[in-house]
């Protein structure tokens, strides 16, 4: 009974929302990524250096608002060498991914401890305030949920909407979803398969980042070193679980954080009697589970990873 109680309260759904809001950023920036035919390993790079630059932004006086726009400049920066190195140039996306993951999270802890040398713990700012009252209180149960988020979970989730309709609903995302399935008959059409596939890098790249300045500007109030914990590569998983559609993969995201949720309530209605770490495992194993059964009937995007040279065959 305590168990449903549990399952049903206000308390861990507005958890849920909150942890699943970076991986809605970083999975939905994913997504586009992989549905231009562009795997983007770098996200968990990116999400870090978003992090800290939003948060640096911010900590620099600039207002929340600056510090989320400045984290998507400094991931469209970044999706653009990524785009460089794997569209024109036809490198290896894997390897190129890892070495933007590497360079854009060493960078990202180079510039704090060159603009803060003397700091010794990660100095806090105010983040974004929970939402609190308004007309969302007057409806039993999700009035509270909604009450307990703060301003980018909302956007996080508008942007699911919005990307889906982009996709499926006008000619941007036409050409987004042609130059990932047939880059070929997109360049018969005229459409250019680099800049489309450029474009798309650079704007998964741009919400990748705001995934990881969510974690600085609302989750918590400070940057520390190693906080992503494996977000970015949750995300790519959360891509291939959703079939690489924008309303599974909020449905994805609100999985794990639900699994991560819960185990973290199960360790305290244990009382220590299970090891810690058996809890912990629980998230990811649920979610490797869910994604073996998911991916079975997944229908990626034909040419993922494939480069395209003008003219050849």
């Amino acid at each position: 009974m305590e168990f449903i109680d549990l399952l049903i309260s206000a308390g861990l759904w507005a958890t849920v929302l909150r942890i699943a809001t970076p991986l809605i950023f970083g999975t939905l920036g994913e997504l586009i990524c992989e549905r231009a035919g562009v795997l983007n390993l770098g996200i968990e790079g990116i999400m870090t250096m978003g992090a800290m630059v939003g948060w640096m932004a911010v900590f620099q006086g600039a207002d929340l608002w600056t510090g989320i726009a400045v984290a998507a400049a400094a991931g469209l920066l970044v999706g653009l060498l990524h785009g460089l190195l794997t569209v024109p140039l036809g490198l290896s996306q894997h390897v190129t991914g890892l070495g933007i993951t590497m360079l854009a999270t060493s960078l990202s802890y180079f510039a704090y401890r060159l603009l803060l040398p003397e700091t010794t713990t990660p100095p806090s700012i105010t983040p974004f305030a929970p939402l609190g009252d308004g007309w969302w209180q007057a409806v039993p149960w999700l009035g509270e949920v909604i009450g307990q988020q703060t301003a980018p979970t909302l956007l996080a989730l508008a942007l699911v909407g919005l990307i889906a309709w982009v996709l499926y609903r006008t000619p941007a995302g036409l050409a987004v979803r042609m130059v990932g399935e047939n880059p070929a008959a997109a360049d018969a059409q005229g459409i250019s398969v680099t800049g489309v596939r450029l474009a798309a890098v650079m704007a998964g790249s741009a919400l990748m980042a705001v995934g990881g300045a969510f974690l600085t500007l609302s989750a918590f109030n400070a940057f520390f070193f190693n906080m992503m914990g494996g977000r970015g590569w949750i995300c790519i998983a959360l891509v291939v679980f959703a079939s690489w559609r924008p309303g599974k993969a909020l449905l994805g995201a609100l999985l794990f954080a639900f699994f991560d949720a819960v185990q973290t309530r199960l360790q305290q209605m244990t009382g220590g009697a299970l090891p810690y770490q058996l809890f912990l495992m629980l998230p990811y194993l649920l979610s490797i589970l869910a994604l073996v059964v998911m991916s079975r009937r997944a229908a990626y995007p034909q040419a993922l990873m494939v480069p395209f040279r003008k003219g050849e065959r």
